[in-house]
């Protein structure tokens, strides 16, 4: 395979539809030689699910096929990649190569477990449309790769987004989980302005790439949610295992994970007559993975003496199954057999070069022997130039600098070339306070020293051809040891780094549970807080008893907290027009509202601000309120701010509805903003006015709004008082049952809940609830 280089994305995905508005995806992971599946029902007219896939996965290619089939009202896919990801490679295969039926042959044949594992013999038919998407997936690799997919190889996942929270792509902007909302309010500090630029401390691009999943698809899976932080507090709590682990980790080259996936493609052909540039390219790839591999593998004994001790289940499973596993020393002895033992992983280019002509041992073939003579007599020829120049022009200061594109050149400080360079010397660049440049002489040498080095590459992957073989026959070890890697950098470099770095009482650790509350007791944000030197925590509640916040006014180290497992996130906030898809404030805010009101369920939380500001204050109180009562039939947690105060009714009538509002103070006309959440509907009397009197309205308009707003609220506070009055009962059965979940969850001793129980129900018989 080629070499990825940095962060840049390295999956290929396949999409494909049909009329019933199901559609196909197979995301084909090159970097770590793994498939994800998955088939859904598409609910959105605007493509939301599959948007927020193809967010989450970043693809650098997207296969589709050339037949329309989409839904009526719907775009259709090959579209959709058109209009919305302009800057990704768009394939179109034909109809033919979508085989569902090749491709359950091919992940049966590819799949690194068992395929009864997955389902496909009980499921074929229901995957359908998703194994279409893997052939043609892996068809396009293959072929444009030139390389043949190791069998029982890939990692392969099936409807993988199940097992995680879905985090729409609008959410994920909202919420500015991976980039800022406004960056440009920030200027050229705005990196830090999101939760993954704040966490991404890890050390390597597989770590980095795990945390940003983890972001966009968090666990839902409790039991695995507490391994992680039972780690977390194993490694606050044991200094010397934290710090222990971050040194080694760094010992593992940071493309562990990536380099590992070429032992899962195979090329297509590998004889010693197949000479060329390209060839040599995909040589040099393959030897430098071995380099890599070995000295991964060289650290993997350091692992084991930081982990040996190590207490919580997941470092002790990671020692267990990797630190003890021979055959991490089998692969190590088979690459002993062949590579020199002083040959490691380096980053300065011409180190790394001479490392991979010299990686084979000695005497292991001829050929290879003779190209190494030729590379080092040009290399000692190229350094025996550079001092002759050195001597001959007076340029006491040359440098002889080199990199993988150009080979050798010189660089030669400004202020030591008095008037012109001599004509000798050609393709003359300034760059920075020196000049760079070449002379026929050491273009001849780099040629052939880049000839010698393709040789050795070339001569060597032969002469490997058996290692590689048997390198590939464990490779589900290797993707084992690139996951375990991945992890550790993501739990150690990020979370553990993040906490660790914090004063003391600033993370506390969350429990988390399937039907009981969401409560979070001074709960911090953690970019605000990073802003505002002032930050004001706050609380929040939400159970079965009391599922809807509705948030009034102006507009979070927690000390305690208790989180129910959700399985979606949505969320409907900001007013802006969307030119790209010639669409009003108010139509993107229904179309965004839509896509909420058809996939949330009972196990969701909604966040939406300001629904219904961009219309008449009519309609938008109609939606909005009709928008609360849906949700509220739903019983999904929703925290809805609004500057409506009609909206608070609901909490009258409702009494799952709670009203809070953030407090402001008034001195003298002017409003002191304290955010801070308190009970009840907003405090400050028609703040809007104020607002308006601050701005310049002239004062004979303000009182007459006055009085305009005080016979509406006089009528609307006689209601509510109505409304009290008839529900006053089942709102304090609710009142009851609320206080009665605290307890259930609570993590006081029998006896402080026994007298809280009473306390409880004497308050109640006394009707002080």
């Amino acid at each position: 395979m080629e070499e990825q280089g940095g962060e840049r994305s390295s999956i290929v995905i396949g999409l494909i539809e049909n009329r019933a508005k199901e559609v196909g995806m197979a995301a084909f992971d090159l970097r770590s030689a793994s498939v994800h599946l998955s088939q859904y029902i598409e609910t959105s007219s605007s493509y939301q699910n599959t948007k927020t896939l193809l967010h989450f996965y970043d693809p650098m290619v997207i296969i589709v096929s050339p037949n329309k089939l989409a839904p009526d009202g719907m775009v259709g896919v090959s579209e959709l990649v058109d209009r919305f990801y302009a800057s990704v490679k768009k394939v179109v295969m034909t109809r033919g190569c979508f085989d569902d039926t090749k491709g359950a042959v091919l992940i049966k044949n590819l799949a690194a477990k068992e395929p009864s594992a997955l389902g496909l013999d009980t499921y074929y038919k229901q995957y359908y449309l998703c194994l279409a998407a893997a052939a043609a997936t892996i068809k396009w690799t293959e072929a444009e790769k030139g390389v043949i997919v190791t069998n029982n190889s890939l990692l392969v996942t099936f409807n993988g987004s199940f097992d995680h929270m879905n985090i729409d792509a609008t959410s994920v902007q909202n919420l500015e989980i991976i980039e800022p909302l406004h960056p440009t309010l920030w200027g050229t500090t705005n990196k830090k302005r999101s939760l993954f630029h704040m966490l991404k401390t890890t050390k390597t691009i597989g770590g980095t790439r795990l945390l940003r999943a983890n972001l966009l698809q968090p666990l839902k899976d409790i039991e695995t949610i507490n391994t992680r932080l039972d780690c977390l507090d194993e490694l606050m709590s044991n200094e010397q295992l934290f710090f222990g682990l971050s040194q080694v980790l760094r010992k593992f080259p940071k493309e562990t994970d990536r380099v590992l996936c070429h032992f899962c493609f195979k090329p297509k052909r590998v004889t010693s007559e197949v000479v060329g540039a390209d060839y040599a390219r995909k040589s040099q790839v393959l030897i430098s993975s071995i380099i890599l591999l070995k000295t991964a593998l060289d650290a993997l004994p350091l692992l084991s003496k930081v982990l040996k001790d190590a207490k919580c289940f997941l470092l002790a499973n990671v020692y267990k199954k990797v630190c003890q596993n021979e055959t991490y020393a089998s692969i190590r002895k088979r690459i002993g057999d062949f590579i020199d033992e002083d040959v490691l992983h380096a980053r300065v280019p011409f180190v790394a070069r001479t490392q991979q002509c010299f990686a084979l041992r000695a005497g292991i073939d001829g050929l290879l022997d003779i190209a190494r003579r030729t590379f080092c007599d040009t290399s000692e020829a190229i350094h025996n130039l550079a001092n002759k120049y050195h001597e001959e022009f007076k340029l006491p200061n040359l440098k002889l600098p080199f990199n993988n594109r150009q080979g050798f050149y010189f660089s030669i400080p400004q202020k030591d070339i008095q008037g012109k360079l001599p004509s000798k010397f050609i393709q003359v660049l300034k760059h920075g306070n020196n000049v760079h440049c070449s002379t026929l002489e050491l273009a001849s040498l780099n040629v052939r020293n880049k000839s010698a080095a393709a040789e050795c590459y070339v001569r060597t992957e032969v002469c490997l051809e058996e290692l590689l073989d048997a390198i590939r026959e464990d490779v589900s070890a290797l993707t084992l040891l690139a996951e375990v890697l991945c992890l550790l950098d993501m739990i150690v470099n990020s979370f553990a780094h993040i906490i660790s770095t914090k004063p003391v009482d600033r993370y506390t650790r969350p429990e988390f549970t399937n039907d009981g509350p969401l409560a979070i007791d001074a709960g911090r944000h953690p970019i605000l807080e990073s802003i505002h030197n002032e930050f004001v925590p706050n609380n929040i509640f939400l159970s079965e008893a009391s599922n809807m916040l509705i948030v009034m006014g102006p507009n979070m180290s927690a000390r305690f907290s208790t989180i129910r497992i959700v399985d979606r996130i949505f969320t409907r906030m900001g007013t802006v027009d969307n030119l790209e898809s010639n669409s009003s404030t108010f139509m993107t805010e229904m179309r965004e509202t839509a896509f909420v009101m058809q996939n949330a369920s009972q196990r969701s939380l909604i966040v939406m601000d300001e629904l219904g500001r961009a219309t008449s204050s009519s309609d938008g109180f109609a939606i909005s309120w009709s928008c609360c009562e849906y949700l509220l039939s739903l019983k999904a947690y929703t925290i809805f701010a609004t500057h409506m105060e009609n909206l608070s009714e609901l909490a009258t009538i409702y009494p799952n509805v709670k009203t809070l509002h953030f407090h402001v103070d008034l001195h003298n006309n002017r409003l002191d903003f304290k955010f801070q959440l308190k009970d009840g509907p907003r405090h400050i009397p028609h703040y809007g006015l104020l607002l308006a009197e601050v701005a310049g309205l002239p004062h004979s308009v303000t009182e007459k709004a006055k009085s305009i707003t005080a016979r509406i609220i006089e009528k609307e506070l006689k209601r509510m008082e109505v409304n009290c009055q008839q529900y006053e009962q089942i709102q304090t059965v609710y009142r009851v049952a609320q206080q009665l979940m605290c307890l259930k969850y609570s993590s006081q001793d029998k006896g402080s809940i026994r007298e809280a129980l009473q306390n409880l129900k004497e308050s109640y018989l006394n009707n002080r609830l």
